[in-house]
């Protein structure tokens, strides 16, 4: 006989089978990040523990992040979101709403999104290599100008660090995520995007857009064709999102524990990791320790970066 779903719990978990938790999601329906939820809720699901997303939209994910500060520590409300939440926000946003170091317990991560640099038909055939687009820019009266799902994004960043490292003239263009902006890419409107690998993988083989290079401290396993900008000499260029589920302030250890061994425990799923790679998300966990260091690191090397760029958003 199968073992009852509830075995496959942590005991701190185990006993609350049978009730339905909520998993905040700060974005709309059909996005990365409400897919990842909602993979991670259906992997759930299937080890006996019953949540539904629930998407707050707006304020680029803040009203989720607050909200979470507001729920019992018990695991019956949790936010997934993405760690710039915590580690480019807190630079980004005038009124944050919440304080990223005491509000949301990091639990784990459960992916990881590799973030790339592509060009379009607007820049010349000959533009192959980081190299060659430094050199392109150079020549262009005026300098060129780059465009991200977002302002304010860790995409943004990361093309102001290729202007500053490169010393060019680049415009940054900021979207209201990435679709229209693939949309301009594709059809030549943009000579540039920095933007993650899975906005790419659908027009590999169209060859209407060259990807350039990827910020990952590893060749991207869903392109892996394509040079980090570490081999191509720029070795401070590096970013990349994760995916991670938060607790609220005041969880207990042993709960933020045992949820940690349920995000494992899900992303050993073949299921799940087959839906992810669809999407060009590569699973990962980390201890809630580790990834709460994780996001501390992270939060004071993007801090001066921010600060340089002279970004900042009042809303």
């Amino acid at each position: 006989m199968a073992a009852p779903a509830a075995a496959c719990l942590p005991p701190v978990l185990a006993q609350t089978v049978g009730t339905t938790g909520k998993l905040l999601v700060g974005y709309p329906a059909g996005g990365t990040l409400d897919t990842t939820a909602r993979q991670l809720a259906e992997a759930w699901r299937r080890q006996g523990r019953q949540y539904i997303v629930d998407n707050r939209v707006g304020a680029a994910g803040r009203i989720a992040s607050s909200q979470l500060k507001r729920e019992r520590p018990d695991a019956s409300t949790l936010l997934c979101t993405q760690a710039s939440a915590l580690t480019i926000y807190p630079h980004v946003y005038a009124r944050l709403m919440y304080d990223p170091a005491k509000d949301l317990v990091p639990v784990s991560p459960l992916v990881e999104a590799t973030c790339a640099f592509a060009v379009s038909s607007a820049v010349p055939a000959s533009v192959r290599t980081l190299e060659d687009y430094v050199a392109w820019v150079r020549r262009t009266p005026g300098g060129a100008t780059y465009a991200s799902p977002a302002a304010g994004s860790i995409a943004h960043f990361l093309g102001y660090q290729l202007s500053e490292a490169g010393n060019l003239k680049l415009q940054h263009v900021g979207y209201r995520g990435s679709a229209p902006a693939m949309q301009d890419l594709v059809g030549g409107q943009i000579p540039a995007y920095f933007g993650f690998v899975a906005d790419f993988l659908p027009y590999l083989q169209q060859g209407r857009i060259r990807i350039l290079g990827v910020a990952g401290a590893k060749r991207s396993a869903f392109m892996a064709g394509v040079p980090t900008f570490g081999e191509q000499g720029f070795t401070k260029i590096r970013g990349g999102e994760t995916y991670g589920v938060f607790a609220p302030p005041g969880t207990p250890d042993a709960t933020v524990k045992g949820l940690h061994e349920s995000m494992v425990t899900a992303s050993l799923d073949p299921a799940l990791r087959a839906a992810f790679a669809q999407v060009g998300l590569e699973t990962l966990t980390l201890p809630p320790h580790e990834y709460a260091n994780l996001i501390e690191r992270e939060r004071d090397t993007w801090g001066p970066i921010v600060r340089a760029s002279g970004f900042r958003s009042e809303e």
